[in-house]
């Protein structure tokens, strides 16, 4: 055991349950250690670590990375956080040289890194479930292209639409989630290591070295704003507060659309469970736990937004508060987005439903109105017209009286009015495949994009699992 001079000295004091943060940052131990085994590398390149010693110290921090792994790490939780927690069980398993680790380092970079690691690990915790839904949304969208159904504003019937159409919608929201959370990951590949407490240090440290090693694109620019900088995680929190709203809204068609009063799609267990009184009933309880989740993940980030704020440069204890919000928001959305994928995969849609709503003869009046604009009327005068012989009981298949010779004649047919909106982004013929090919183009550069982060996610197991050299 090591020497208690070589062991980090903390003094323990009535209100040290209240500092302490370990059973919230216990989850970032695996890229604490790798960051401190690159660490070790940059203190050797500069001769402040000798061979040996580098390598002493890099097999026991793989020793402790196994232990936690296998849930065999004695964690105390008098030591207040992760990283003491490690650098004392180090100092048990090497001895003295356990002290030399800190060197050039202090806790504020340290937990810093930490975070930026931790990020590009919690953006691939999301994305990946995200692109399962987004394939699933793409397949039932091609196999729907031709389903008609009522499209809706203030919840009431107002133009024909395609269930295809409706549910790439959804698509095309959940790619600019994952386009902002890419581009979250992107502006935050910087290493914030050997900013030291606030101000460097006067050992000639090389944190381009640190940032190469570990996956990052560069290095701090300022020290002061490297241990105080907290924009990535808010930028998560606020990626990560859309996305739920996005699925609560997906969320909330499906309780609709399985309610008696739609009867869209057809009871299932996927939707969730039953009454504890009632037989008959079946529950959309996923949906509706979806829907629910939005408002705790729109808290997170409205509770960090306000820990940050006012708070002077560099380091504050304050910060403390930003990785349970953070972590807790990840591990939801992850879930949340599993069970709506398991959702749209399984549930059944009620196409002759869908196609008997999409019947009503009044989703045509926009379409008689642009039939009198193709004949010279000018809007205003169509949609006035067609309004009035709506309010005064005419049938919404056919013009206006006056209009009837002058605009063609014959009647729209409700069920196929869908396909003759062909503009672009429509839901008929040429203009909805139009956006299927889009969609699949877009997964594939969504998926290439992913498939780099979790190569530079990689990089945490190759350095925990690596023999030493």
């Amino acid at each position: 055991m090591a020497p208690p001079s070589q062991a980090p000295r903390y003094v323990r004091t009535p209100t040290a349950g209240f500092l302490r943060s370990l059973d919230v940052d216990r989850p970032l131990a695996r890229v604490d250690l790798a960051g401190s085994i690159v660490h070790t590398e940059m203190l050797e390149r500069i001769g402040l670590l000798t061979a040996a010693e580098r390598a002493t110290l890099v097999e026991g921090l793989r020793t402790v990375a196994r232990e936690i792994r296998d849930g065999q790490f004695p964690w105390r939780p008098e030591l207040e956080d992760v990283h003491t927690n490690v650098e004392v069980r180090l100092g048990e398993l090497v001895g003295p040289v356990a002290g030399k680790l800190h060197t050039g380092r202090s806790r504020n970079d340290q937990v810093a890194l930490d975070e930026r690691l931790y990020l590009r690990a919690a953006i691939a915790e999301v994305a990946h479930p995200l692109l399962r839904l987004q394939e699933i949304l793409r397949r039932r969208a091609r196999a729907e292209a031709k389903s008609p159904m009522p499209g809706y504003t203030h919840l009431q019937r107002a133009q024909p639409i395609t269930l295809g159409h409706h549910l790439l919608a959804h698509y095309f929201r959940f790619d600019r989630d994952l386009d902002r959370l890419y581009a979250t990951a992107a502006r935050a590949n910087v290493s914030p290591l050997g900013a030291g407490a606030l101000a460097g240090s006067t050992l000639p440290l090389d944190p381009a070295y640190v940032a190469g090693r570990l996956g990052f694109d560069r290095a701090f620019e300022n020290s002061l704003d490297a241990v105080s900088d907290r924009d990535a995680f808010v930028e998560l929190l606020f990626d990560l507060a859309l996305l739920a709203v996005h699925l609560s809204a997906l969320g909330e068609e499906l309780v609709l659309w399985a309610s008696t009063e739609f009867g869209f799609v057809r009871p299932t267990d996927a939707l969730g469970g039953g009454s504890s009184l009632m037989p008959q009933k079946q529950n959309p309880d996923v949906p509706e736990l979806v829907r629910g989740k939005a408002g705790r993940i729109v808290g997170h980030l409205v509770g960090l937004l306000t820990t940050l704020k006012g708070l002077p440069l560099a380091y504050d204890r304050d910060l403390q508060e930003d990785k349970a919000p953070v972590l807790d928001a990840v591990r939801e959305v992850a879930t949340t987005v599993q069970a709506l994928a398991e959702v749209m995969d399984r549930i059944e849609f009620d196409a002759e439903r869908m196609a008997t709503a999409a019947d009503d003869p009044r989703l045509l009046a926009t379409d008689q109105a642009e039939r009198l604009v193709r004949s010279g009327v000018p809007f205003r005068e169509a949609h006035e017209s067609v309004g009035a012989h709506l309010a005064q009981g005419g049938d919404p298949r056919e013009l206006p009286a006056a209009y009837r010779g002058r605009a063609g004649t014959g009647s729209l047919d409700a069920r196929s009015a869908a396909q003759r909106r062909t503009s672009p982004g429509g839901p008929g013929g040429a203009a909805l495949e139009a956006q299927l090919q889009l969609a699949d183009a877009r997964y594939g550069l969504r998926s290439e994009s992913l498939s780099s982060i979790d190569r530079s996610n990689g990089r945490i197991d190759e350095l925990l699992e690596e023999r030493t050299k």
